[in-house]
């Protein structure tokens, strides 16, 4: 792979004003096949949460090998029902959103579409007080915790679901199946210590890391097995759910999983760079504008403080891409109306000229734009509205 020039991109948007983003779309479509092959004939289920781009998420959805979305709200996933976009939408976490169930209550194709999450009693307590207790059957997908906790003592994982072990899943599901207005349909583990966690990053720890995750991994598909087992004789599950872009290879392993989620490998963000199963190629990318030369080794750019979401860390920072060469100073990192970036590449740069940076994560970028750009064999093909550009805002 040979990494795009940042004259190619300047030319293409030569008759825009940064700031600006661009998708290449060519990258783009590389890194859906990927997904697809790396799946092995699994479907992979769309997260909307890494793209937050309608016509990005409908390009993704109409390639053979994806199936379904993942919504991050049910707010969104009645957007996209009503739409259109998918027929089969699963909304990853649990709501407490009383207007948004009030409205799927309400909708019969949208209760056909979409099935919620839960992990508790509780969870089924808030639909019914939000809808009423007499409301029609909503689908509901009991979220499995997919941390890994040696000896009890260390907890490796995201905090997700109550729900550890297949004992606790069987007697949510009993409970689901028991109660009138609800249609248990399936079973999700997200593993975010291995689908989520770099292996390769140059660290010392890359080594510890991938023994926790094959150890992980080996656990995991035990407990997750029995725990469909045990849900299984107590309602037939339509799908199993599991998994993400960065752990693709051992999710679809496992014979009790039948679709995966992927989401942030078709857009490449540098959180993805650090990952021995795969490599992406860096698909959307923003320019800013050079505003500052305040010496000759720097260049100050306007605005640029796009900081992702997690632990507050450099690891979370935007990374200056093209020209290469370039980085960030420590003391001012990316700011809300400037960023300095010094390098040799910052020598040649003058007002006006344009530095390509890339986000840290892959959908929180569609939060500070409007519109994306698609890059096609060098020239801009088409402007789309990225979520915020349909006035849409989901938390």
């Amino acid at each position: 792979m040979t990494t795009p020039s940042a004259a190619g991109y300047d030319l293409a948007t030569k008759d825009l004003d940064p700031p600006l983003v661009v998708v290449d779309l060519a990258a783009f479509d590389a890194n859906a096949d990927d997904l697809v092959r790396r799946a092995n004939g699994t479907p992979i289920r769309l997260v909307s949460k890494s793209i937050r781009c309608r016509y990005l998420i409908e390009r993704a959805l109409a390639k053979p090998g994806f199936a379904g979305l993942m919504c991050y709200s049910l707010a969104e996933a009645l957007w996209h029902a009503e739409l259109g976009t998918s027929d089969d939408i699963l909304v990853a976490y649990p709501t407490v959103d009383h207007g948004a169930l009030r409205r799927l209550a309400a909708d019969e194709r949208a209760r056909a579409a979409i099935t919620i999450m839960v992990d508790s009693v509780e969870h089924l307590d808030i639909v019914d007080a939000a809808a009423g207790h007499e409301h029609a059957d909503i689908r509901v997908c009991i979220e499995l915790d997919a941390s890994w906790r040696p000896f009890g003592l260390v907890h490796v994982g995201t905090r997700r679901s109550p729900v550890f072990a297949a004992r606790q899943a069987a007697q949510l599901a009993r409970k689901v199946v028991a109660r009138n207005g609800f249609q248990l349909a399936g079973l999700m583990a997200y593993e975010g210590q291995i689908a989520g966690f770099p292996d390769s990053t140059g660290s010392r720890t890359d080594r510890l890391v991938r023994w926790m995750q094959r150890r992980s991994a080996g656990e995991l598909a035990r407990r997750r097995a029995e725990a469909v087992k045990a849900v299984r004789e107590i309602a037939e599950l339509e799908f199993v759910n599991g998994g993400g872009s960065g752990s693709i290879e051992t999710t679809t392993a496992e014979q009790a999983v039948t679709e995966v989620a992927a989401g942030s490998g078709l857009i490449g963000s540098t959180l993805f760079d650090g990952y021995t199963r795969f490599h992406p190629r860096p698909a959307a990318l923003f320019a800013l504008p050079v505003v500052h030369k305040p010496t000759r080794g720097i260049a100050t750019l306007f605005s640029g403080g796009y900081i992702a979401s997690g632990p507050a860390s450099a690891s979370r920072l935007p990374s200056p891409y093209l020209p290469a060469g370039l980085k960030l100073l420590p003391i001012e990192g990316a700011g809300e109306v400037q960023t300095p970036v010094r390098g040799k590449a910052a020598r040649d740069l003058r007002l006006g000229d344009r530095v390509w940076l890339r986000h840290a994560k892959a959908g929180e970028l569609a939060e500070r734009f409007t519109q994306y750009h698609i890059v096609v064999d060098g020239r801009v093909e088409r402007t789309v509205p990225t979520y915020r550009g349909e006035q849409q805002s989901f938390g």
